[in-house]
């Protein structure tokens, strides 16, 4: 699975838990989720379930301290799915 689609399958789940303040529009691959998109820590667990379930993958503690941004969950995503 490329960058692409795996950023293609993460937008909506990110849409999915973004504030009313904020527009879809402003997600992008370099977006921070807590800072520039502003998502909550109970979001961002959320995020976590569902990119676990979507990609049947696992995430450990260490890897969530490494996810910052969507790129951070791309990298992390590729290394779970090799």
């Amino acid at each position: 699975m490329t960058s692409e689609e795996i950023f293609n399958l993460l937008e909506p789940i990110i849409i999915t838990y973004l504030p009313e303040d904020v527009s879809a529009n402003e997600i992008n691959r370099n977006s921070d989720l807590t800072r520039e998109l502003n998502i909550n820590s109970a979001h961002l667990v959320d995020i976590i379930l569902d990119i676990e379930d979507v990609f049947n993958i696992e995430f450990k503690n260490d890897d969530m301290e490494k996810l910052r941004t969507i790129n951070d969950a791309i990298s992390l995503i590729i290394q779970k799915t090799l």
